[in-house]
């Protein structure tokens, strides 16, 4: 089950996380302008900590934010999270499901976690009371028109129209939750497919695993030898 990761195909859709990627860059410069600093100014013992500790910190903050993404094609889901990358065919996925973290669930009961489509609840709740005016739009311009008799209706009635049809015309959903429809329905037009079928493969990203596990041993070593 376990095979080399394929290169990515140029015809994925790519899904990665815009506040993941802000935030590793933000955390990525703090890291490195207090680690080389200690590295230049520091003394004795510091310089030596505060290298292994930047080897054990930045591959991890690299793995949680800069890495994970999720990439679709016609015929399988690839899956970039931060120690591992899945490859599944369409035809082995059972569903995909969302709740408080979006996961890929296998007919053979497997379950992976997309680390690069998190689940934003401030969003959802943004976009359901996006929906909410929307409805109380649509609603407020039927009245309008009904009651296209009286003075001013016509002007309301514009007015209302206009509004709820913007609010309609575009989308409701939060964008996790969009990312997540458009997947289930290539989903559904792909899971039968000849060439979406397939074993499920895995991969350990040990470029990442090797130097975080390198750095804990230093750190380790040092702290212990202190």
């Amino acid at each position: 089950m376990t095979t080399p990761d394929t290169d990515p195909d140029p015809q994925d859709r790519t899904h990665r996380s815009p506040a993941g990627i802000v935030g590793g860059v933000l955390l990525l410069a703090i890291v490195g302008w207090l680690g080389i600093d200690a590295l230049v100014t520091g003394h004795g013992r510091t310089p030596w900590l505060a290298l292994a500790g930047m080897i054990l910190v930045v591959p991890v903050i690299v793995a949680f934010t800069l890495r994970p993404a999720v990439y679709a094609n016609q015929d399988r889901l690839r899956i970039r999270n931060p120690f591992r990358i899945v490859v599944l065919p369409w035809g082995e996925i059972a569903a995909l499901r969302s709740g408080y973290s979006n996961e890929v669930l296998t007919t053979a009961g497997a379950k992976f976690q997309l680390w690069a489509i998190p689940v934003s609840l401030r969003a959802r709740k943004k976009a359901a009371r996006r929906e909410a005016r929307a409805t109380a739009d649509a609603g407020r311009a039927g009245d309008a028109q009904r009651g296209g008799g009286r003075p001013g209706a016509f002007g309301r009635s514009a007015g209302f129209g206009l509004g709820g049809g913007a609010v309609q015309g575009g989308s409701t959903r939060a964008e996790s939750d969009q990312v997540m429809a458009d997947l289930r329905e290539l989903l559904e037009d792909r899971q039968q497919a000849e060439s979406a079928q397939g074993e499920i493969t895995v991969r350990w990203a040990y470029e990442v695993i090797a130097p975080v596990v390198a750095g804990a041993v230093l750190l380790a070593i040092l702290l212990a030898t202190g």
